[in-house]
């Protein structure tokens, strides 16, 4: 029973998506936080089923095949949403296709490397990347709610979100090109041998 949680999580994240949306378009105080809420409890359980799977030794084909395209959704529709109601505008969006584009070349490398059963391991840095990325998005979703709650005398919750957005997206640079280039170097040693 225990072992099927990390499974269930991730396809609980998938499922969340649709209701993160329909939360998005909420006007006022519960919209932003209903919208905020799923989002942190998706962004949530991508730690979870992870740190579940490895505790309890259930790290299935089904979970290694949804769990980076349950991340990778949630991910983009928040993205995407956030650059439609223009909270991430005018050169802000660099930053998103900047991380929009890594992930999609990551998904690929992985692919491709999964045929010769190598896999990229997750660097540490790359998990600071993803969490800076989640805490920006949140930041970003929490709207005028946010600011209320932050109220610095400078600075509001989109300020501080855009500037962890940027932060996210120069990692986000860094470890997608320490990625493609050890795959560049697999790919090289291997038709060497040949």
């Amino acid at each position: 029973m225990f072992k099927k949680i990390p499974n269930i999580l991730t396809i609980g994240r998938i499922i969340l998506v649709p209701f993160f949306v329909i939360a998005f378009y909420l006007p006022g105080f519960y919209g932003d936080l209903t919208a905020l809420i799923i989002f942190i409890v998706a962004s949530f359980t991508d730690f979870l089923d992870g740190l579940l799977a490895r505790m309890l030794g259930e790290e299935s084909k089904l979970g290694e095949l949804l769990d980076p395209i349950a991340d990778k959704i949630i991910v983009a529709t928040a993205l995407i949403l956030l650059v439609m109601n223009e909270t991430i505008k005018h050169y802000e969006v660099i930053a998103a296709i900047i991380i929009l584009t890594r992930e999609i070349l990551i998904s690929g490398l992985r692919e491709f490397l999964a045929k010769d059963r190598v896999k990229l391991p997750v660097s540490s840095l790359t998990k600071l990347k993803t969490f800076l990325q989640m805490a920006s998005i949140s930041l970003l979703l929490s709207g005028e709610t946010g600011n209320k709650i932050i109220n610095f005398e400078n600075y509001n919750a989109q300020m501080i979100g855009i500037t962890l957005l940027w932060i996210s997206a120069v990692l986000t640079l860094f470890t997608g090109y320490k990625y493609l280039r050890k795959v560049i170097n697999y790919v090289i040693s291997e038709d060497n041998k040949n």
